[in-house]
């Protein structure tokens, strides 16, 4: 039988509380069943006075309505407290009734240049709720997975200014120019003396945003963008994030990303990481504490029809390498950037049968480049034969690419409305608390008893 609702009911007056709308398996009640948000009161209390002024929206509340947005991908705070107005959820979670006005979604960017920015506020509201999700069990960081994503920042990629800025110092720059100074000295060269000048390279230099990276991944692929360098356990929980520019190199970053994860969570056993991460410093760096890399094969990146490095065999002993003709290599000096450099005989090459395969220099000479530090890369890739490192390695589609895709597919991650390094780095500190704070609430969940 047909039949028709009218709208009489839009009008009709019932007794109701607010905690009988919200769903007994909602999200909000999750969470709420998960933590206490009171500590936010002790972190903030700093940057409010006690006795004077007038009354301020509550800290809490503030916090929470940032949470609502990146937990359930909300694009802007505007938006944001339009959806908390008509959603009772939202309005349950901040604990406002039915009628109650909901702050302006200014409130929150007025606290933030006041109050919060320049404060570590955010990255220890992120590791207390990681710290609870440790004592809860959930968190396994005996394998830390470390990989980073580009976020398109809100800049045109056709408005930019070309300068040139000074190289940054690699943070083992200073062991590693004692260490070539030390194996020239064994190879009986000179020393080099420090550099007078230091290195500059042109970057362009977004007008809309200064702080954000000119990113180029092909040739359809080219922006202005933040890198969220991010590391995770094995069950997908974050342990630590770092925000850059998208000009600078995962590499660079590898080394105060891991010191986070030690200082905060604790030293794991093992670091997987991808193919942008496999260099000689990045290898000795875990090698030296004593952590085990997992790292992935690398093609060789030589010209086809030619001999691959790997075919020219190195002799420790004899600090040399032999040629796929048996003829020797030998070393004749070490570069500023960290390269042994070892050359063929010319007068031997030039009538060998494979030369058309080994080299196209004019004189006949053959060149080899090995680091001083090669040795930790080679013993990464002897471990990545085992199955250890195979296993842990299969796993960074489920941990750490599943933890991007998420961050980007639910929680508003793709793109960034904000600008500056201050404000991106907030932004992935709550990204990254909110989907620790669902996946423990979600794990942690218990039905309440049917009364």
């Amino acid at each position: 039988m047909l039949s028709k609702r009218t709208d009489n009911n839009r009008n009709q007056l019932e007794m109701v509380a607010l905690d009988q709308l919200v769903p007994e398996d909602h999200l909000v009640r999750k969470i709420e069943q998960a933590i206490d948000f009171d500590f936010i009161y002790d972190i903030v209390k700093d940057t409010y006075c006690l006795d004077n002024g007038r009354p301020s929206i509550d800290p809490v509340v503030l916090i929470k309505m940032v949470f609502v947005q990146y937990l359930f991908g909300i694009r802007s705070m505007r938006q944001t407290i339009k959806e908390i107005e008509t959603n009772v959820a939202y309005r349950w979670f901040l604990g406002y009734g039915f009628t109650e006005k909901i702050p302006h979604f200014s409130t929150f960017g007025k606290n933030y240049v006041r109050r919060f920015q320049g404060t570590d506020l955010f990255e220890q509201i992120f590791y207390r709720i990681l710290e609870e999700a440790m004592n809860k069990g959930l968190v396994d960081p005996s394998v830390a997975f470390i990989d980073s994503t580009h976020v398109k920042a809100s800049a045109n990629k056709k408005k930019y200014d070309k300068k040139m800025v000074r190289v940054e110092t690699k943070s083992y720059q200073a062991q590693l120019e004692l260490e070539i100074n030390q194996d020239r000295e064994n190879h009986g060269k000179k020393p080099f003396p420090p550099k007078e000048k230091e290195e500059a390279k042109e970057i362009k230099v977004s007008k809309t945003d200064p702080d954000s990276g000119y990113y180029v991944k092909d040739e359809r692929e080219k922006m202005f963008a933040y890198s969220f360098h991010t590391a995770c356990d094995a069950k997908g929980f974050v342990l630590a994030t770092k925000v850059t520019g998208a000009n600078i190199h995962d590499s660079q970053v590898f080394g105060q990303l891991l010191e986070q994860v030690i200082e905060k969570v604790g030293k794991p056993t093992a670091v997987a990481v991808d193919a942008g991460y496999k260099t000689p410093a990045n290898a000795k760096s875990l090698l030296d504490k004593e952590i085990r890399p997992v790292m992935p094969y690398t093609r060789p990146r030589t010209k086809d029809g030619f001999f691959k490095k790997y075919e020219y065999v190195y002799d420790e002993h004899y600090d040399c390498y032999i040629c796929p003709k048996n003829q020797i290599l030998e070393y004749r000096t070490t570069t500023r950037e960290g390269y042994r450099q070892y050359a063929s005989n010319p007068e031997i090459c030039k009538t060998c049968p494979f030369l058309e395969k080994c080299t196209q220099n004019k004189d006949h000479i053959k060149f080899i480049h090995r680091h001083i530090w090669e040795h930790y890369v080679e013993e990464a890739d002897h471990l990545r034969h085992t199955e250890i490192n195979k296993n842990i390695y299969e796993k960074r589609k489920e941990t750490i690419e599943r933890v991007f895709a998420d961050g980007k597919e639910k929680h508003g991650m793709r793109w960034t409305t904000l600008r500056g390094l201050g404000k991106l780095s907030m932004q992935a500190m709550l990204t990254f608390a909110a989907m620790n704070l669902k996946k423990m609430a979600n794990w942690t969940w218990k039905r309440p008893c049917p009364a």
